[in-house]
């Protein structure tokens, strides 16, 4: 006990507390400890080992009596016997913010106390001794907690002795260094005391350091050795961080192959946080530019590792990979291969953002630190002159050779942290634009100019929006002050430049589509008030009339739509430029609807004797009109009229152009929409409403008609238009105070909702061959089947929105759930998202979809094979297999799905009696087979549930089906056992154990289910589980194993299920209400695996064994409760029950 310690009224308190609590001074409290040491060593090194002892959540302590006749070994045998069962948590594990500190302030002390004994009482051979020696013993104990907190103890011991042995050696080459000069003076002026002195002063130095070595080695052969291959990944890190702390400190002793050595095999542990410890331990020493001459042997040993691990599974060890590398590439260009940097390279258009980051950075050194230096006092050269333009067109020649020409924005993201100022010199890439090349100066070709161009795009929206792109954002980040300042400076400097760059740009690619599209993206950014403060209304002028040029010559959608959007960017309200570009845009649109109408009238009246020439006007003409309309409201110019009579045409005549009917399609939806819009704001007549009620029912009707067109790019048209409609007029418009759009609400009839099944069913569920929209070339072909497949999914799509919100009946998913196997690769997220999305809005109707999927699939299959099927053929195994992923999808949870799995054996068994048996009486029914099927469903049914479902199925059993056993009842045989396994003693349970060796601690698991109230069974091993699972009989699935914890099958009563038929057995009372229940159905119990041996560093190069497995304390207080679960939730007969299904179920 440390009496001395009276600061803060802490007399009397033992060591353990003081540091725990952290509110003293750490050099105070050592110093205490000292002071106590020199009156009576003994007493202080017992509150010391004590101080370790309790450090590791021991309760025992180690008497002066223990401490003077027993041997460590003893000692540790007696303290692991008095540890908690109760809890596996320790000092160093446990959670909340009394512990948090503990780590720090346990590593602080012994650091202090290192430091404050390192003069004298180190050297005593004693306190240094007793300590090594219990750690050491401490660190190879099998319990955990002995073993983390000893090992981090000995770490950071050897840390602290490290830094006394550089200052040992710091002093011994002072010491010489005065002693050769002393010596080296003239006899005369020689002190002969003073080198005595020297030499006496560097002999104890140098008895010091060798005794320093000592305990170094000692801690190291007798801990670090055999604890960095701990089965325990924090004790590996621990470890792994000490020693390159001890390498970049005491390089001269630790920085060699022998210490290196354990780094590079560690950075093949199977744990994430341990290589990441081995990377950052590299950081350190590669950051020193004077200790690569000693890691060149490393290097060249474990570069190819290190490559490696910028693709690690693990996104932080990755990035640390990627940053050692650039470490390594500035210490060196020789040792990374071209072949090295490609496979880093290609990491810049990673989706995570650090590691692209990161990426980016190596990209930089690499290709870019070797700029032109600029002469002090020359006048800074700009535009193509200046010494980024070679930098730049070095960007563009690396993106187009990445071949990855969509991701622009992410090149420019990965390179936006440490090469902003380059990206952001818009002015030179304006010059390289527009300006004349040099004399001798290559000209930028085609691609490279559309390639610059992009990046230039991307630079300007990351500087204007200051976000990543789509898919590498990491959430909203508050901007600070200086980021928000930069942002306006950078939109300013934008708009100055490229308003006045712009419209000679346009000019110059003015027939080049993709050019175009990317260069009208620009307006977007602009602060658009410098139009006039700068005074540059002229170059406005000029932009507008570039744009309705371009909008005169091109009929490509992408560009169409640029010139819109950039419309609609300049045509706001707040700027006085509004009345300008408003006009502007006003002129435009008139000339074209004008234009449509006349040539609408000429075209419909020559019918068909129009030539392509007028087809090709109404096409285009239309195309742009339909552009504009999606980002401008275009209702004063009375578009449905003329749309709808071009439309009617169409169906009348049957001739229409596929491109015409497409984009009046669209044009008239897009009518609907702006119509709707502006009702919703409220700012029109009631009479609107009537308007577009009838208006949006005659283009429903229209577009149910143009499903049946033989043309396909008109049916997905008019499909992918009415599934949005439908949608959108669904009854879901009128929440959120939206009452009186409530005459728009459109409910699709029976028949529509069946041709839209129909076309789903007979344009997306087909094989890829059957796809005619194939060419020839193998790269064209994959990259056509790929698109084909893109627009399939969209349509899927569109329908499933449709099924999720109810606008269509759910039961019409059957059709779709039942290809999820068939075509999981093309359609299973969205499928499966959509049965999650069915199950949270009614978990029973989803479930009846389910199940009438499967009745579906064996209906077609015995229409296909008859009834007489195998099986074993691959159409009966398909369903099987399909119904087994369907299982899988209802989750652990067995309490929320309990109504539904219910519902779904209820169908189930009905389908499977409800056909007589074609071989007349005393055949098995026609669907028997199916409760093989339905057995699949079985593990998700809870203990109570499976003997009310055996119970209704013995409903619709004779008795002479009973006592079948030939191989046309093995499905009834399977389904019943299936119902029965568990039935009496609940499913069998896997508990995992705390290690692979410790059965010796399993017996105190069933303390741990006393406590909570409920008896349990013996635990059965792994091996006899999977025994007991082969030992089915034929055709019956093995049993799925749960979690569960075994139940006491005593709690059985002898009341009658409600509502059911007396049985030969009598069934458990599940009227049964109150606590009991909530106990039997709490959530299963899953045990930590993750501390057994199968976490060895099985790869390492030296093909190491652990010498210590792990025995962890067992934990008993982390179960998870049901409290919030209402009773009467888990009594069957409320599942059952008429009111709660809806239909009668026994």
């Amino acid at each position: 006990i440390n009496g001395h310690h009276q600061e803060n009224g802490m007399e009397n308190m033992m060591l353990f507390e003081v540091v725990k609590l952290g509110r003293s001074a750490m050099q105070s409290v050592v110093d205490d400890w000292i002071e106590s040491y020199k009156h009576d060593r003994d007493v202080a090194l017992l509150d010391l080992i004590n101080f370790f002892i309790q450090c590791s959540g021991c309760k025992g302590v180690v008497t002066g009596e223990m401490f003077r006749n027993m041997q460590n070994s003893e000692i540790i045998r007696r303290m692991t016997e008095e540890f908690d069962e109760d809890s596996g948590d320790y000092p160093l594990t446990i959670a909340g913010p009394q512990w948090k500190k503990f780590k720090t302030s346990f590593c602080e002390f012994i650091s202090v106390l290192v430091r404050q004994c390192q003069y004298s009482i180190i050297y005593d051979e004693y306190m240094m001794d007793t300590v090594i020696s219990l750690l050491t013993g401490l660190s190879d104990s099998q319990v955990r907690a002995f073993r983390h907190t000893s090992t981090l103890a000995a770490m950071k011991l050897m840390t602290a002795l490290v830094n006394v042995a550089l200052n040992l050696s710091i002093n011994m080459d002072n010491t010489q260094r005065q002693y050769e000069a002393e010596r080296n003076k003239m006899v005369a002026k020689r002190a002969n005391d003073r080198l005595e002195l020297l030499l006496q002063k560097r002999k104890e130095l140098q008895e010091n350091q060798d005794e320093i070595e000592n305990m170094m080695n000692a801690i190291f052969k007798g801990v670090f050795v055999h604890r960095y291959r701990d089965s325990i990944a924090e004790i590996r890190a621990i470890c792994i961080e000490e020693i390159g702390v001890w390498m970049k400190l005491y390089s001269d002793a630790f920085l060699n192959d022998s210490y290196l050595k354990y780094v590079g095999w560690t950075m093949h542990d199977k744990q994430g946080e341990v290589r990441l410890k081995c990377l950052t331990a590299l950081q350190g020493l590669y950051y020193n530019r004077e200790l690569n001459a000693r890691l060149e042997l490393f290097t060249s040993r474990f570069k190819d590792r290190i490559v490696s691990m910028t693709l690690d599974k693990e996104y932080d060890v990755a990035v640390q990979a990627i940053k050692l590398l650039t470490l390594v590439l500035n210490s060196t260009d020789e040792v990374l291969t071209p072949e090295d940097c490609e496979s880093v390279y290609h990491l810049v258009y990673s989706a995570h953002r650090p590691v692209a980051v990161a990426a980016g950075e190596f990209l930089f050194k690499k290709l870019f630190s070797h700029r032109e230096p600029e002469e002090e006092g020359a006048p800074r050269r700009r535009g193509r002159q200046s010494p980024n333009a070679n930098l730049i067109k070095t960007t563009v020649f690396f993106f187009l050779e990445s071949e990855l020409h969509e991701h622009a924005a992410y090149l420019v993201d990965s390179l936006w942290e440490c090469g902003a100022e380059l990206l952001k010199d818009w002015e030179c890439m304006i010059s390289l634009l527009l300006d004349e090349p040099l004399p001798g100066e290559e000209a930028l070709k085609g691609v490279q100019e559309t390639a610059l161009i992009e990046i230039m795009l991307c630079t300007v929206r990351q500087a204007a929006e200051c976000h990543p792109p789509v898919g590498r954002g990491t959430g909203k980040r508050v901007m600070t002050a200086k980021e928000k300042k930069t942002q306006l400076d950078d939109r300013t400097r934008i708009t100055e430049l490229f308003a006045v760059a712009l419209p000679p740009l346009l000019a110059k690619y003015s027939v080049d589509a993709e050019k175009v599209t990317n260069l009208l993206q620009l307006p977007q950014f602009f602060d658009l008030e410098i139009y006039t403060t700068g005074r540059l209304e002229r170059h406005l002028e000029s932009l507008l009339r570039q744009i309705k040029e371009i909008v005169e010559k091109h009929t490509d959608t992408e560009v169409l739509e640029s010139c819109s959007k950039t419309y609609h960017a300049l045509c706001n309200e707040e700027f006085t430029i509004f009345n300008r570009v408003d006009i502007a845009r006003s002129q435009l649109l008139d000339e074209l609807v004008d234009k449509f109408n006349r040539l609408l009238e000429d075209f419909l009246q020559e019918g068909e004797d129009a030539d392509e020439d007028d087809t090709y006007q109404v096409v285009s003409t239309l195309k742009r009109i339909t552009a504009f309309h999606n980002a401008h409201d275009l209702s004063g110019w009375d578009l449905f009229t003329s749309n709808f009579k071009l439309l009617n045409s169409g169906i009348e005549n049957g001739d229409m152009p596929e491109q015409i009917v497409i984009h009046s399609l669209q044009c008239t939806h897009y009518v609907i929409l702006w119509h709707l819009a502006k009702l919703s704001e409220g700012s029109s007549r009631r009479d609107d409403l009537g308007t577009l009620r009838k208006q949006m029912r005659a283009f429903c009707m229209m577009c149910q008609r143009y499903l049946t067109n033989v043309n396909t790019a008109v049916k997905e048209q008019a499909f992918t238009i009415l599934c949005d409609l439908l949608l959108i007029f669904s009854h879901q418009m009128v929440s959120g105070g939206r009452e009186h759009l409530e005459p728009l609400v459109y409910s699709p009839e029976d028949s529509l909702q069946s041709e839209l099944l129909t076309f789903i069913l007979n344009h997306v569920f087909i094989d890829q061959d059957d796809d005619t929209n194939s060419t020839d070339g193998q790269q064209d072909d994959e990259a056509v089947k790929i698109e084909a497949l893109h627009k399939r999914r969209n349509l899927l799509a569109a329908y499933c929105k449709l099924i999720i919100y109810c606008v269509v009946e759910m039961k019409t998913g059957a059709d779709i759930f039942k290809q999820y196997m068939r075509y999981y690769n093309d359609y299973g997220d969205i499928i499966k998202e959509t049965m999650s999305k069915t199950r949270q809005i009614d978990k029973i109707q989803c479930a009846k979809t389910l199940i009438l999927s499967l009745q579906q699939l064996f209906n077609e299959m015995l229409s296909e094979l008859g009834h007489g099927f195998d099986r074993s053929s691959s159409a009966f195994c398909g369903i099987k297999e399909l119904a087994r992923r369907f299982s899988l999808t209802f989750g652990l949870d067995q309490v929320k799905t309990r109504d539904a799995i219910a519902m779904l054996h209820k169908d189930g068994i009905e389908f499977a009696f409800k056909e007589p048996s074609p071989q007349g009486e005393g055949g098995p029914p026609l669907n028997l087979a199916f409760l093989d099927i339905l057995s699949e469903f079985s593990s998700k049914l809870m203990r109570q549930d499976k003997r009310t479902v055996h119970m209704y199925l013995e409903r619709f059993m004779t008795f002479q089906m009973a006592l079948q056993r030939e191989d046309c009842w093995l499905p009834l045989i399977s389904y019943r056992n299936s119902l029965q396994a568990g039935g009496d003693d609940d499913t069998m349970s896997v508990m995992s154990g705390y290690s692979s060796r410790g059965s010796s601690v399993r017996s105190k698991k069933t303390n741990s289910f006393k406590h909570s109230g409920r008896s349990c069974a013996e635990e059965s091993s792994s091996s006899e589980v999977w025994q007991q699972s082969m030992q089915t009989p034929v055709m019956m699935p093995s049993p799925h194993l749960t979690s569960t914890a075994m139940r006491d099958p005593k709690r059985a009563r002898d009341d009658s299920f409600m509502g059911t038929p007396q049985h030969h057995q009598t069934p458990m009372d599940y009227n049964r209400r109150g606590t009991g229940l909530m106990e039997e159905d709490e959530e299963p119990i899953v045990e930590d695996v993750m501390m057994s041996s199968e976490g060895r560093m099985d790869d390492l190069n030296e093909g190491m064994d652990f010498d210590t497995m792990d025995i962890d304390l067992p934990p008993s207080k982390n179960r998870r409760e049901r409290s919030e679960l209402k009773p009467d939730y888990f009594d069957p007969a409320s599942i059952m029950d008429e009111s709660v299904l809806g239909v009668s179920m026994f």
